[in-house]
C-alpha cells in the first residue's frame, strides 16, 4: 500500500490491493465543476472502472472502459483536469489534480484500462478573441491556431438568441458560485458562398445540445388566469409530464419537476383563501431577481371541473392518484396533480393554533406584513419575501420586546449558519401559544425572560447566571444606576428637586417673564425667610432647599416677580454637575468576574482571531466566556475588589465626598440664605448691595459683565 500526503498531513492519494486482490487507486480533495461552481469530489479507479463522486450531494458518475473514447490531461484554473470523452458524445471533467499526479495516474490507466492513454493537451495562450468554433460532443470549443482557447459545456446553456450577425448565449445561474457568467455574444461573419446561413447554423448546433426545456406535445391540463404572488401577476399554468409552464403577458417560466424541493398548502388568515407554495432550487429568474418560491393564491369556494389528457397507462403509473375527470376546489385539484407528477408530499399546518383560532401568526418581516406558519418541522413565512426555516437548521429562538410598544413582541430565529430572522409586531396574546409550541419542538430558547422587565429589574447585579448571557447594554445601564445611587447625599437630592421644579423661561420676545421690573427689596427679607423655610442669620451656610408649596407674598414680591429665580436653579444644577464631573477622588467601581477575565484574555483573543474589530472581539469574548467552566479565579478577584471598593467608598463618604458647589460667595457676605432659596438670577445682584437698598428696578448688566460674575462665582465656590 502506498500513499501521498497533502500539506495538512492527510492522505489524498491512496493505492492498495483489496481483499479480492484488486489494485485500487483513490484520489481525494478533487473538484467537480457544475454551472460555474466547484464542488468537492473524489475519484476511485479499479480495473476497467472509474467512479467520480460528488461528496456534497453524493452523486456518482461511473464510467466503464468500454464506454470511454479518449482521456485528456489539461491545465485549468483549479489545477489539472482529466477530461473524459464518452462514445455517446458526452464529456465529463474531473478537476483538482496536481502536476505530480500525472505519472501515477497515467501508468495505472495504461495498465488497467484496456490500453487507454492519458494524453496531454495544451491551450492557446495568444489571447485572441477571434478564431474557429468546433462542436465536439456536448462541448463547444473556441480554437485559435488549432489549439483550444476556451470551451463551453453546452449543458450549462439555458437559452440562445440570434440578431443579424450575432448569437447571444445565456447560461443557467448558480447561487453557489461566487462569480456567475450570465451571457456571451459571438459575432459570426456572413458567407455569401455558404449554402446555409452561418448564424442560423451556429444557433442550431448550440440549441441541439443546450439544456433547454422544449414543450413537446400537448399539455396535460391548463389552469387559466391563476393569481400568482411571486412572481407577481396572473399566469396560465400549463402542466406537462416533466415540467410546468407559467405563461403570462410579459414573461414565461418553465419549471422542471426535478427542481421542486417541497410543496406547501397553507390556509389564509381570512379563512376564505388558500396558499399553494412551491419551493424551487435552482430558483426561477426574472432579470436580476430570483424567486426561490412560487406562491399561488386560490379562493376556497372556487370549484373547477377539468379533463386530463392522459392515457389509461399513464393514469395507472400514478397508482390511482389521478383520474381523467377531476372535480372540486381549484386549489385541491392542482395540489393533487402536482403531488402525483412531482412525487413529493404536500406539507400542511400541524397542531398549532393561535389565539385567533387560525393556524398562523400575523407579523412582519423586514418591511412586509405577512403570516408565520409554525409547522411540524419548520417555520414558513408568507409571503414577501417567502421563507422556509427547518427546525434542524435552527440554533436558537428568542422572544424580545418590541421597540416602543407594549402590545406586541418580536420573535427571533437564529440558524446554525449565523443568519438571524426577526419577525416583529406579534400580538402579545400569541406569546403563550408560540412559547408552548417552541418548547414542544424542543427548540433552544435564548435569553428567556428578556421580555419580563420585572424579572430583569429584580435580578442581582452580581449574579453569575446573568454573566452567562452577557448583555453589554444591561451592564451599562446597571452601572449608571449604581453611580446615581452612590452619588447620594444632599447634592443628588438637590439636583432631583431642581429638575422637578424647573420650568423653562419665556422666549426673548417676552422680557416681562425673563426680567423683573420690580425686584423685592431687603425689607421683605423676613417674609422671604418664612417662605423658604429660612435660616436665622445672613452669613449662615446655604440650607438644602425643601419642596413646599409657595405662599403668596404679602408685599411687593409676587409670583410673577419671583420668576427670575428659575434660571438660577438651572445654573446651580449645571454648577453641581460640573463639580461632580471634576471629582477624581471618588473610588472607581470594581470590575465583575467577566471583565476581569476579559482583560486577561483580550490579547490572546486578538492573536487567535486576527482582523476582527473591537465590537467583534467583544462578541467573541462573550461566546468564549460561556464556555468557561471554572470561574472561581475571577469570581474571587471580583469579591476582593468589591470589598476593597466598599471600604474606600465608606472612607470617601465619611470625609463628606466632594465639595459642594452651592456655597455662599465672597463678593457678597451680607447675602442671606433667602437669596439662594429664592434663587434670584445674577442679573439682579448689584455690585454694592446694602441693607437699606432702595426699591428701584435693576438694569440688566452687559453680557460680558455677566460672564465675569459667573467666573468669579465659580472661583469663589472652589476656594470655599
Amino acid at each position: 500500500m502506498s500513499s501521498s500526503e497533502d500539506e495538512s498531513g492527510q492522505d489524498r492519494v491512496i493505492q492498495y490491493v483489496d481483499a479480492n486482490g484488486v489494485d485500487v487507486l483513490k484520489y481525494s480533495e478533487l473538484l467537480q465543476e457544475y454551472r460555474g461552481a466547484m464542488y468537492p469530489a473524489k475519484l476511485t479507479l479499479k480495473p476497467r472502472t472509474m467512479r467520480f463522486t460528488n461528496t456534497r450531494n453524493q452523486k456518482v458518475l461511473s464510467f466503464q472502459v468500454d464506454e470511454i473514447s479518449q482521456l485528456h490531461w489539461v491545465l485549468r484554473s483549479k489545477g489539472w483536469c482529466v477530461k473524459v470523452f464518452k462514445k455517446d458524445d458526452t464529456t465529463y471533467r474531473m478537476d483538482g489534480f496536481r502536476d505530480t499526479d500525472y505519472d501515477k495516474l497515467a501508468s495505472y490507466i495504461q495498465r488497467h484500462c484496456g490500453g487507454l492513454k492519458l494524453e496531454k493537451k495544451d491551450h492557446a495562450l495568444k489571447g485572441w478573441n477571434y478564431g474557429d468554433v468546433v462542436f465536439n460532443a456536448n462541448t463547444m470549443e473556441f480554437r485559435v491556431d488549432g489549439m483550444t482557447a476556451f470551451e463551453i459545456p453546452l449543458c450549462n446553456v439555458s437559452h440562445a438568441q440570434t440578431a443579424k450577425n450575432e448569437v447571444a448565449i445565456e447560461f443557467h445561474p448558480n447561487d453557489d458560485a461566487p462569480v456567475v457568467l450570465t451571457e456571451m455574444r459571438f459575432f459570426v461573419p456572413s458567407d455569401s458562398m455558404a449554402e446555409t446561413d452561418p448564424v442560423q447554423e451556429f444557433y442550431r448546433k448550440v440549441m441541439a445540445k443546450a439544456d433547454v426545456i422544449q414543450a413537446a406535445g400537448d399539455a396535460i391540463t391548463i389552469f387559466k388566469e391563476v393569481q400568482c404572488l411571486t412572481p407577481r401577476g396572473r399566469y396560465d399554468i400549463k402542466i406537462y409530464p416533466t415540467f410546468l409552464q407559467l405563461h403570462g403577458k410579459t414573461f414565461d417560466y418553465k419549471i422542471p419537476y426535478s427542481t421542486i424541493l417541497r410543496l406547501f398548502l397553507l390556509p389564509h388568515r381570512d379563512g376564505r383563501q388558500m396558499f399553494f407554495v412551491v419551493s424551487l432550487d435552482p430558483p426561477i429568474k426574472q432579470g436580476q431577481t430570483r424567486y426561490h418560491f412560487l406562491i399561488l393564491l386560490f379562493n376556497k369556494d372556487q370549484d373547477l371541473s377539468l379533463s386530463l389528457a392522459l392515457t389509461d397507462s399513464d393514469i395507472a403509473k400514478h397508482e390511482g392518484k389521478l383520474a381523467k375527470e377531476m372535480f372540486g376546489p381549484e386549489y385541491e385539484i392542482i395540489s393533487r396533480i402536482m403531488k402525483a407528477l412531482v412525487n413529493k408530499k404536500i406539507t400542511v399546518p400541524g397542531s398549532f393554533l393561535g389565539h385567533t383560532g387560525t393556524q398562523s401568526i400575523a407579523c412582519s418581516y423586514r418591511a412586509a406584513t405577512g403570516a408565520l406558519y409554525p409547522l411540524e418541522r419548520g417555520f414558513v413565512f408568507v409571503h414577501k419575501p417567502p421563507l422556509h426555516i427547518r427546525f434542524d437548521e435552527v440554533s436558537s429562538v428568542n422572544f424580545a420586546r418590541s421597540a416602543g410598544s407594549t402590545r406586541s413582541f418580536d420573535f427571533d430565529v437564529e440558524t446554525k449558519a449565523g443568519v438571524l430572522y426577526t419577525f416583529v409586531g406579534i400580538e402579545k396574546e400569541e406569546y403563550g401559544k408560540l412559547y408552548d409550541f417552541v418548547q414542544q419542538k424542543k427548540l433552544r430558547v435564548k435569553n428567556i425572560g428578556k421580555t419580563e422587565s420585572k424579572t430583569v429589574a429584580s435580578s442581582s447585579e452580581n449574579d453569575s447566571d446573568n454573566e452567562d448571557n452577557h448583555d453589554a447594554y444591561l451592564v451599562k445601564m446597571k452601572a449608571e444606576g449604581r453611580e446615581r445611587t452612590d452619588a447620594g447625599g444632599d447634592e443628588e437630592e438637590d439636583e432631583d428637586e431642581s429638575d422637578e421644579d424647573f420650568q423653562p423661561a419665556g422666549s426673548a420676545s417676552e422680557p416681562d417673564d425673563e426680567y423683573d421690573s420690580n425686584p423685592p427689596s431687603t425689607e421683605s427679607s423676613d417674609d422671604e425667610d418664612e417662605e423658604s423655610g429660612g435660616s436665622g442669620s445672613e452669613t449662615g451656610a446655604m440650607p438644602k432647599p425643601k419642596k413646599a408649596p409657595k405662599k403668596k407674598s404679602e408685599k411687593k414680591g409676587s409670583d410673577d416677580e419671583r420668576k427670575p429665580s428659575k434660571p438660577s436653579k438651572s445654573k446651580k444644577e449645571t454648577k453641581s454637575k460640573k463639580s461632580k464631573e471634576k471629582d477624581s477622588d471618588k473610588p472607581k467601581r470594581p470590575l465583575t468576574a467577566y471583565f476581569l477575565w476579559f482583560n486577561e484574555s483580550r490579547s490572546r483573543l486578538k492573536e487567535e482571531f486576527p482582523g476582527l474589530s473591537v465590537a467583534e472581539i467583544a462578541k467573541k469574548a462573550g461566546e468564549k466566556w460561556k464556555e468557561v467552566k471554572d470561574r472561581s479565579k475571577w469570581e474571587e478577584k471580583a469579591v476582593e475588589a468589591k470589598k476593597k471598593y466598599d471600604v474606600e467608598m465608606a472612607e470617601y463618604n465619611r470625609k463628606g465626598g466632594k465639595a459642594s458647589g452651592a456655597t455662599a460667595t465672597k463678593h457678597s457676605p451680607k447675602k442671606s440664605a433667602e437669596s439662594f432659596t429664592n434663587a434670584k438670577s445674577k442679573e439682579f445682584i448689584s455690585e454694592s448691595e446694602s441693607s437699606d437698598s432702595e426699591d428701584k428696578p435693576l438694569k440688566r448688566p452687559p453680557k460680558e459683565d455677566e460672564d465675569d460674575v459667573e467666573m468669579a462665582s465659580a472661583s469663589d465656590a472652589e476656594s470655599d
